[in-house]
């Protein structure tokens, strides 16, 4: 059965695009745990981040490298947080996660974050990432 980003990915569920390669996906979190929180996946369907190719765990790498440093331009935050869990979807992903604090890095909780806002950040970022 398809995970949830492998139903993304094939365009069956709607998300709030970032950046798309060949391989990779990047799109905003629907339950952030700050505004811009972000996810990066690598679009072939692998459960542990560990059971990437060497290949594939470095494009994966630099991939969520070039989101980061994007969304660093959209966010007021002092550093973008990474996390790769993966305990709750089964396909390997990264959290980008925009923090001013340590308080900012919380997995447990979600914030809300209309329709509306969600599109203009995920506009912006991508339009740093092509400036």
């Amino acid at each position: 059965m398809a995970t949830i980003f492998t139903r993304i990915v094939e365009g069956e569920i709607p998300s709030y695009k970032i950046a798309e390669t060949d391989q990779f996906l990047s799109f905003l979190d629907v339950r952030p745990t700050v505004e811009g929180h972000t996810l990066c996946i690598i679009k072939r369907e692998v459960d542990y981040y560990f059971d990437l190719t060497d290949d594939e765990l470095a494009g994966l790498t630099l991939f969520s490298k070039r989101v980061a440093q994007a969304l660093k331009q959209v966010i007021d935050c002092k550093r973008i947080a990474v996390a790769v869990l993966g305990l709750e979807v089964p396909h390997t992903h990264v959290h980008l996660i925009p923090v001013r604090s340590e308080q900012d890095f919380h997995l447990g909780r979600s914030i809300e974050v209309s329709p509306e806002r969600m599109e203009e950040i995920a506009a912006a970022v991508r339009a740093a990432l092509e400036g």
